[in-house]
């Protein structure tokens, strides 16, 4: 009667949540995502709390979070500034903050899911700045990294349809073959960066070519790292 693709844990977490299992299996026929139902998922040790104004947190992101405290690790010797730019429901700002002696600052475009974060953030005893605004717009400071997983998807790319159907496109797709934020924010806000300084990126399938291109003709010291599956998809500039 469970699912496959459900855990043990999870399972019995829904039918906790909702007794009718014929209903439940009704719901997650369509598509609509356990972790919703359940309310939360577990990242890098920390409860988030998940709904429909933000994007579920994946376990690439948390290898992104660990590979960025170990390079933080051995650059710095100081409390440092870090901004999250595309925060979402603040997994990556939580994470960090919980992790590293820091001073945090998470932004969003969307309002909706900054009140998320803001929760999660309270939830795990984070004091993190919040701002509402676009990841492209002017930072008023300078930090010691600069950490997004931006929307990466191109707008003709495929995903699935229980993805696309429920989670906030906002936080997935984006022009220029998925690339526009990227480019953005290395125009926008290398200048933003510290030296020393990290810019740490997640991406995309089949970007890692085509954003090497655009590191080598700017002149970065740069690093690509592959996930757990051996794919690449971290990016990290270093200043």
């Amino acid at each position: 009667m469970k699912p496959d693709y459900i855990s043990i844990p999870d399972w019995e977490l829904l039918t906790q949540k909702y007794p009718d299992t014929n209903k439940l299996l009704e719901i997650l026929s369509t598509g609509y995502p356990p972790q919703y139902l359940i309310g939360n998922v577990e990242f890098y040790g920390n409860i988030i709390n998940v709904d429909k104004r933000v994007l579920i947190p994946r376990f690439e992101t948390e290898t992104l979070v660990d590979k960025t405290i170990n390079y933080a690790k051995k650059m710095f010797n100081k409390k440092i500034s870090i901004i999250d730019l595309g925060t979402g429901s603040g997994c990556i700002a939580i994470s960090l903050k919980k992790n590293l002696d820091s001073f945090v600052t998470a932004l969003d475009i969307s309002s909706d899911a900054l009140v998320v974060a803001e929760s999660n953030a309270a939830l795990n005893n984070t004091e993190i700045n919040f701002i509402n605004k676009s990841m492209t717009d002017s930072l008023n400071n300078n930090y010691d990294i600069i950490i997004s997983n931006p929307p990466y998807i191109p707008y003709d790319g495929y995903v699935q349809d229980k993805v696309k159907n429920n989670e906030p496109n906002l936080a997935l797709f984006a022009s220029d073959n998925g690339l526009y934020f990227y480019k953005e924010i290395l125009n926008k806000h290398l200048n933003n960066l510290n030296s020393p300084g990290l810019l740490a990126f997640e991406i995309g399938d089949n970007q890692k070519e085509l954003l090497e291109e655009i590191v080598k003709s700017m002149n970065l010291k740069y690093s690509f790292e592959k996930d757990l599956q051996g794919l690449p998809r971290y990016l990290f500039i270093f200043k």
